[in-house]
C-alpha cells in the first residue's frame, strides 16, 4: 500500500508540474504575452535575476531603530506579503518563472560562495526554531558554532530564530572572548523568541555592540515559505530561497562536513530522516557524520537515535555515523575527528 501510496503521489506531483509547464508556456505563446511577463517581472518586489546573496541589511532594508513597526516596510517583509498574496504554492504562471529565475540565481550564488570552502568544512546546525534565547542548548549551539568556526569550519543552518539564530551568533562572535559572549546573550536576554517584543532589536544591538572584525562568515539558507519566521542578523551571507524542498535540500547536501542536531520537533524531525537517506545510498559520495546532542532526549523524549541503531542492525539502514553526545566537547570532537571518506 505504502508504495502505491508514494507512485500516486510522485505521479501527482509530476502532473503537477506538467500543468504548471504547460501554463508557463501557454503564457508566453504570444509577443503581448512575453510582453507581460516581462513587466511582470518587474514589479514584483524581488529581482528575478539576482546574482548574489543577501545581506542583513537588504532584508531589513527599511528598520529604524526604536521603531518596531518598521520592520512591516521591510524587503523581506514585503516579499513575505506578496508571497501570501500571490500563494505559498502559487499556480499564477508569470509568477511561478518570476520565482523560478530568483531561485536559481540563488542556487549559483550558493555555489559560487561555497567554491571558497572545502566540502567537509562545511557543517550544519539543525534544531527547533522555538528555542528560546535564554536556554542552556541556545548557549550550547552558540559556544559549538563559535569553536568549530574557529576551526576553519563554514556554519550554515536554515537563518531563522532559535537554534538556527545561534548557529550564526555563534559564528559572528569568534575570536572574541567567552565574556563577551556572555555580555552578547544578556543584550539578547529580554528578547527569548521571535514572537517576543524587542527580538530584532536586541539582535542589533548586539552586532553594533560586537561589529565584525574577523574574516570568519556563515551561510544562512532561509526561505519565504517560512517567512513568518524572520531572518537572523548574525549570517554573513543569506541565501533567502522561495522554494523550501530547494532549501531542505542544499542545508543537508551541502553540509558534507556533518549534521549536529539540537532539540526540536517536526522540522528537524524531516531533516534527520531525509539525511539519513542520503547517507544511506551514499549519493554525494561519502556519509556525513550526524551528531545529536542531548542524550536523554534523543533516547526517551524522542528516540530517534534508538530507532536508528535498531535499522542499522536490521540492515534497513547502512553507511550511517551516528554520534550520541551530550557535551559542547563531544561535539567538537564527533566533527574533527570525521575523515571523509574514510
Amino acid at each position: 500500500m505504502s508504495n502505491i501510496k508514494n507512485v500516486c503521489t510522485m505521479d501527482n506531483s509530476i502532473q503537477q508540474y506538467t500543468e504548471q509547464m504547460d501554463l508557463i508556456n501557454k503564457a508566453v505563446r504570444t509577443r503581448s504575452n512575453c510582453t507581460e511577463l516581462i513587466e511582470y517581472m518587474h514589479i514584483v518586489p524581488y529581482s528575478v535575476v539576482r546574482t548574489r546573496l543577501y545581506t542583513v541589511e537588504e532584508l531589513y532594508d527599511q528598520y529604524e531603530s526604536g521603531k518596531p513597526d518598521t520592520i512591516m516596510q521591510c524587503m523581506d517583509t514585503r516579499v513575505y506579503r506578496h508571497v501570501i498574496q500571490t500563494g505559498k504554492q502559487t499556480n499564477t504562471p508569470f509568477e511561478i518563472a518570476a520565482r523560478s529565475l530568483h531561485d536559481m540565481g540563488i542556487r549559483m550564488a550558493i555555489e559560487g560562495f561555497l567554491n571558497d570552502y572545502r566540502h567537509s568544512s562545511v557543517v550544519g546546525i539543525m534544531g527547533g526554531h522555538a528555542l528560546p534565547r535564554t536556554s542552556s542548548v541556545y548557549r550550547q549551539a552558540v559556544d559549538a558554532s563559535k569553536r568549530l568556526t574557529e576551526m576553519n569550519h563554514l556554519m550554515i543552518s536554515g537563518g531563522g530564530p532559535g537554534a538556527m539564530e545561534a548557529t550564526h551568533l555563534g559564528a559572528w562572535m569568534a575570536g572574541r572572548t567567552d565574556d563577551e559572549v556572555d555580555e552578547a546573550m544578556d543584550i539578547l536576554s529580554p528578547a527569548p523568541t521571535f514572537e517576543d517584543k524587542g527580538w530584532l532589536e536586541q539582535a542589533l544591538r548586539v552586532r553594533e555592540r560586537f561589529p565584525k572584525v574577523t574574516g570568519y562568515r556563515s551561510l544562512a539558507i532561509p526561505t519565504w515559505f517560512y517567512g513568518q519566521e524572520p531572518p537572523c542578523v548574525f549570517a554573513t551571507d543569506i541565501a533567502k530561497l522561495f522554494e523550501n524542498s530547494i532549501r531542505e535540500d542544499i542545508l543537508l547536501t551541502e553540509a558534507y562536513g556533518g549534521l549536529i542536531y539540537f532539540e526540536g520537533s517536526a522540522g528537524t524531525l524531516q531533516e534527520i530522516f531525509q539525511e539519513a537517506v542520503q547517507d544511506h545510498y551514499v549519493s554525494l559520495g561519502y556519509p556525513s557524520p550526524m551528531v545529536f546532542v542531548n542524550r536523554k532526549f534523543w533516547t526517551e523524549d524522542v528516540p530517534v537515535v534508538p530507532f536508528l541503531q535498531q535499522m542499522m542492525e536490521k540492515g534497513r539502514y547502512k553507511n550511517l555515523l551516528v554520534s550520541l553526545v551530550d557535551t559542547t566537547d563531544e561535539i567538537v570532537d564527533s566533527i574533527q575527528a570525521f575523515k571523509p571518506g574514510v
